[in-house]
């Protein structure tokens, strides 16, 4: 193994046994992870490793994955693994928040979010739902954004919004879809800084201290939320002004996704953290 990745073995365990415990929580065996593995393995040999102007082969696949040439092609004929569901109900709610918070047709006269009728005119959260979830129903909307305490419904029938970001709560496959997209896109920004090639890489960066007392943790958790959120809605707001989904008048060539992520994270500490 080449000094370069040596140190790979100990950053699996640490990025897996938080992985390993979701999963056994969910009840999924080695076997089905296993399964996943290779089918994740197939799948991205396919896409990332080809040989420019040739089609990928079952032995080329069968090189780089290790795998038989039979399991690769047992394999290659299986259905993709999908949570297209909850990730289409996550994004349109995420949608409907941000524009309602950011979109000067709905927010008052002091700039925040408005309360808005049901129907009746375009200052209404029957048209907020028509320009920003596509072809979801305003009642769906509705009963999605108040399933999560996202909204309030008041006694003269107009809709407030309570909420400063959607925030799945009741459904789990709607937390675990946040969990495969978030970290997928932490992965990514790691593989693109460790590209010898890279001239400017994504911006990375932490802040974590190891010996604070227990009395500190919730006063930092609520100084975390604060500014994190304040943060992340100015980048929002900035993003939606150049996002052709929020605004059409925006030109250019390509479409790119871009963003910042978050987290905030605590525990006792152990060896394995330095």
């Amino acid at each position: 193994m080449s000094a370069r990745t040596s140190a790979l073995p100990a950053a699996v365990i640490r990025i897996l046994r938080p992985l390993v415990l979701i999963l056994l929580r969910h009840g999924v065996s080695y076997g089905t992870f296993a399964e996943l593995t290779k089918w994740v393995y197939v799948d991205t040999a396919m896409r990332e490793f080809g040989i420019p102007g040739r089609k990928p082969s079952t032995s080329r696949i069968s090189i780089l994955t290790g795998l038989s040439r039979k399991e690769v092609m047992r394999v290659r004929g299986l259905p993709q693994p999908t949570d297209q569901e909850s990730a289409e109900r996550y994004n349109r709610a995420v949608r409907v928040i941000t524009a309602w918070r950011q979109e000067a047709d709905f927010r008052d006269e002091n700039g925040e979010p408005a309360l808005l009728p049901v129907s009746g005119g375009p200052k209404s959260f029957g048209e907020l739902v028509r320009r920003f979830s596509g072809d979801v129903p305003v009642r769906a909307m509705l009963d999605e954004l108040k399933r999560v305490d996202a909204v309030n419904e008041l006694e003269d029938g107009r809709i407030k919004l309570s909420a400063r970001a959607y925030i799945p709560r009741a459904l789990e496959d709607d937390k675990i879809h946040i969990l495969g997209t978030d970290v997928g896109y932490f992965i990514s920004t790691i593989d693109h800084n460790l590209q010898p090639e890279v001239q400017q890489p994504f911006f990375q960066r932490k802040v974590t201290y190891d010996n604070l007392p227990d009395q500190v943790l919730p006063k930092f958790r609520k100084l975390t939320v604060r500014k994190a959120q304040a943060l992340l809605e100015n980048m929002a707001s900035w993003l939606a002004k150049h996002d052709r989904d929020t605004n059409p008048a925006v030109t250019g060539t390509g479409r790119n996704r871009a963003g910042v992520g978050i987290y905030y994270f605590e525990g006792p500490h152990s060896e394995e953290d330095t």
